[in-house]
């Protein structure tokens, strides 16, 4: 989608993307969605089969975006109870031009420890 040049685009990938919190593997996959969007770094959105949801609490929180649409976020919280807050977020009815990032989630790489084929991100 281009607004006065703006793009994103969403393509699928077969990248090997690891995300870990404090240590603890939350989320791995070979089918991430990329999304490609202008003045943003690469993101990876990961179906949930692939993300440990057990680890991750919804949380209140809720963003408008005019290029992909409302996301939604989820909090980590740790074995002795520690929680990252709003650690990751996904779109459950993204717009049409990024429709393959329907319900796959994405986390933010300040919070996450985000690897893809090895590769720190």
């Amino acid at each position: 989608m281009g607004i006065a040049g703006h793009v994103v685009k969403a393509v699928a990938g077969t990248g090997h993307v690891t995300v870990a919190i404090g240590g603890r593997v939350v989320a791995e996959s070979r089918r991430p969605v990329l999304v490609h969007e202008t003045g943003m770094p690469v993101r990876y959105y990961l179906p949930p089969e692939d993300v440990a949801m057990d680890a991750l609490e919804p949380t209140d929180t809720r963003t408008h975006c005019p290029f992909k649409g409302d996301a939604s976020y989820w909090s980590y919280r740790d074995e002795a109870g520690h929680v990252t807050s709003d650690v990751a977020w996904a779109y459950q009815e993204p717009l049409a031009e990024v429709a393959a990032i329907k319900g796959h989630l994405c986390f933010y790489g300040d919070k996450a420890d985000i690897t893809v084929d090895g590769q720190a991100q």
